[in-house]
């Protein structure tokens, strides 16, 4: 196992897997005049890294944080990275309400992780 801390590793692994997830579920967007049948194989393939990163990253968190903690987490990071795609990507704006809407979801996160006694 590394010697790294286990919540550095879980989520450097959650946010690298996020960018390829992000990438297999949107990046075809920007090549609408692509065959769909080819667009889904290489969103497969892309998504075949998703999938070696993220797995890791469970299991290795898993124990350290709960499922529901990791779920969290991962939701958190798929946001995050979706609006840095959205923008530098796809070149669509985020407004407002998408920012707001998301920091809602992110304020979530804090009832996930908060120690209620």
């Amino acid at each position: 196992m590394s010697s790294l801390p286990v919540p550095f590793v879980t989520i450097g692994l959650l946010l690298a897997s996020n960018i390829f997830m992000t990438f297999a579920w949107y990046g075809h967007l920007n090549y609408k005049s692509a065959p769909l049948w080819i667009v889904i194989l290489v969103s497969w393939g892309i998504a075949f890294f998703e999938y070696v990163l993220q797995v890791p990253a469970n299991r290795i968190g898993h124990g350290h944080y709960s499922a529901a903690e990791l779920k969290t987490i991962q939701e958190i990071i798929t946001l995050s990275v979706f609006a840095v795609f959205s923008v530098l990507y796809l070149k669509e704006p985020l407004a407002w309400n998408h920012l707001l809407g998301f920091g809602f979801i992110a304020v979530g996160g804090f009832f996930i992780f908060h120690r209620w006694v």
